[in-house]
């Protein structure tokens, strides 16, 4: 399995919910230089979510030499495939390959099931976002292929304010 340079990956423990929350709050400032101030000015998660996905072991994360977690990935298991949530690493270890790392863990979770296939909803244009997932093997999913699942993933994203004519929901068939 391709490993990023010096870092562990393995399911979070609940030691590391403060680290992810962190992780998370810090990612997501990056949306303000595409002027996504939206995301950029939102908390991070309730950290009673993140303990129930660590209690669910729906989180891994990469660590460093020091056991310092620099980014996770929080999916959710679902009929015949998981749906990667989000994916997050310090700005400070960008371009290390760890995110890559990451889907792969999760990519290796989802075999060790039998589950085929990752999916996640993503914006399109942002450059850490689609495009980078387009090279991690991913591939847009068409409007008319939309299942119930994820057309309810769509609203529930409207509903929270997200515009999703920027968005696209994406799927890698696991071999």
């Amino acid at each position: 399995m391709p490993h990023a340079f010096n870092f562990t990956f393995r399911l979070a423990a609940p030691h590391d919910a403060a680290a992810i929350r962190t992780i998370e709050f810090e990612a997501g400032q990056r949306f303000a230089s595409v002027g996504m101030t939206g995301i950029a000015d939102a908390p991070p998660m309730e950290l009673g979510l993140v303990n129930r996905k660590i209690d669910a072991q729906q989180i891994v994360v990469a660590v460093d030499a020091d056991e310092t977690c620099v980014g996770f990935v929080m999916f959710e298991p679902q009929p015949a495939r998981f749906y990667v949530q989000e994916l997050d690493v310090l700005t400070s270890h960008a371009g290390q390959r760890i995110g890559a790392a990451l889907i792969e863990e999760v990519a290796q979770l989802a075999r060790a099931q039998q589950i085929t296939q990752l999916t996640l909803s993503t914006f399109r244009e942002v450059p850490w976002n689609a495009p980078y997932y387009r090279r991690l093997g991913f591939r847009d999913i068409e409007e008319a292929e939309l299942d119930a699942a994820l057309i309810a993933r769509r609203d529930a994203h409207i509903a929270r304010g997200l515009d999703e004519s920027k968005r696209v929901f994406m799927r890698r068939d696991l071999a």
